[in-house]
């Protein structure tokens, strides 16, 4: 190329710049004008155990509002991790919370559980923030320590059993409501040739659901709280729990449950009852949208939803559940990752997401908010019906105890239920743990680690 032509080529390139320039100017303010750098990028961790079937709907709700959130804060990328539940309470947060590096947002549980957390400084402090937001619940009482708050409940939850009402009606048996009436229908249905109950106690604590309340129906409701207290003058070795273990290993002799219910999964028991093989279900209302499967010989319309029954016909029945599922932060979070922590509560407690956690997820809101039962389903219809009904609920007594004396409880118990122990020996070993629990917090002046 000629050097001629080379220059015209870089004299109209230049024009060409100038004439650019000119017209961007035009269009400004003729002001200098700054250059914006990216903002920071954020990271947040967010671990939750919607790792089930049943959880599907629960975890659904959730991932919409984070990757929204997210979304709307394009510096910010939230690690939605979820893992297995035993895992997550028994191992990992448990280790996290003693070298002070759990995630910055993780499902928790309240009463005991959240406690030694929150004494030992771990988890964010919550009330000013409830306080700003207005947010209100229906019961923040297993996330206060010393009238502060430390978590939010997302969900209730309640623990009623399921029937096959049509099952029933064929047999000509009426709903139990004392345990002496429960005793002749599994009479009746045994000799039907009808499982009575169906229960995976894969994971330990759904066989334990028999047990709380059976000792709540037989002892009432103060000896556990005073054993969760460490008073000296209670014991697990007493009569009525010792009646109500005895009884529930008698269940288990006559072949009230499936057979080997330790290698059997929550899945598999609603097949056995869903299927019609069992006439009874007991476990929590988070099983509701596994209920009214596809195929499956039991409909919604079939299922009925009942107490637990009562020691005597006059007594008033009891419901185990509560407000004890929850979300807390780190209380290592500061500046700005710990307001878009903050930012990203905001989003999660919401009228919407509690509407969704009941429509979609078909669970008890935590909030006070307005919704159509009849929107539900028959089966949460019935239980909403049955829970504005009971006068008094309870915690599950594995939520009720620390949670080094809980893993004995549910070890003991699923021993008990396998017939591989008496009664007698599951109190004394019991005993034997609390014992343990509470020498080493009084020698150490704090929670055990």
């Amino acid at each position: 190329m000629a050097a001629n032509t080379r220059k015209k080529i870089t004299l109209f390139a230049l024009y060409i710049l100038t004439l650019v320039s000119v017209i961007l100017y035009s269009f400004s303010d003729g002001t200098e004008q700054p250059v914006v750098a990216d903002p920071e990028k954020v990271t947040l961790t967010f671990r939750h155990f919607w790792t089930k079937e049943h959880d599907r709907p629960i975890l659904a709700i959730f991932e919409d509002a984070v990757r929204s959130f997210e979304q709307e804060h394009g510096n910010v990328k939230v690690n939605f991790e979820g893992i297995d539940q035993t895992i997550h309470r028994e191992q990992k947060l448990k280790s996290e919370m003693v070298t002070g590096t759990p995630p910055d947002l993780f499902v928790l549980f309240g009463g005991a559980e959240f406690e030694p957390y929150a004494r030992s400084q771990r988890l964010m402090e919550l009330t000013d923030f409830v306080a700003e937001q207005g947010l209100v619940f229906r019961d923040l009482s297993l996330w206060t320590l010393e009238d502060r708050i430390y978590g939010l409940p997302f969900e209730g939850h309640a623990e009623p059993i399921f029937y096959n009402r049509a099952l029933f009606d064929g047999l000509g048996l009426a709903p139990p409501s004392t345990l002496t009436e429960l005793d002749a229908v599994m009479d009746t249905l045994l000799a039907e040739g009808i499982l009575p109950f169906a229960l995976g106690n894969e994971e330990q604590w759904p066989g334990a659901i028999y047990t709380h309340y059976l000792m709540d129906r037989l002892a009432g409701p103060q000896v556990i709280l005073d054993l969760a207290e460490g008073k000296p003058e209670v014991a697990f070795a007493n009569e009525p729990y010792l009646a109500a273990l005895t009884k529930l290993q008698q269940w288990a002799q006559d072949g009230a449950f499936n057979s080997r219910p330790s290698g059997v999964s929550t899945e598999e028991a609603i097949e056995l009852f869903t299927s019609g093989q069992a006439a009874m279900y007991l476990n929590g209302n988070w099983d509701i949208t596994l209920l009214s499967a596809p195929g499956a010989v039991v409909q919604a319309a079939d299922i009925g939803v009942l107490p637990f029954p009562t020691l005597e016909a006059d007594q008033s029945h009891s419901m185990a559940g509560g407000y004890s599922i929850g979300i807390g932060l780190s209380a290592e979070l500061s500046g700005p990752r710990k307001e878009l922590a903050l930012e990203l509560m905001r989003r999660l407690y919401t009228k919407e997401v509690q509407q969704r956690i009941v429509y979609e997820g078909l669970r008890l809101p935590s909030m006070p908010i307005d919704f159509d039962p009849a929107r539900t389903g028959p089966v949460f219809a019935q239980l909403h019906r049955l829970m504005e009904s009971s006068p008094q609920t309870f915690i599950a007594y594995d939520n009720v105890l620390s949670p080094e004396v809980r893993r004995a409880f549910l070890a003991l118990n699923d021993q008990l239920m396998s017939l591989e122990i008496s009664p007698e020996e599951a109190l004394q070993q019991l005993d034997a743990a609390a014992a343990a629990y509470w020498q080493l917090r009084n020698n150490t002046g704090g929670e055990p680690r």
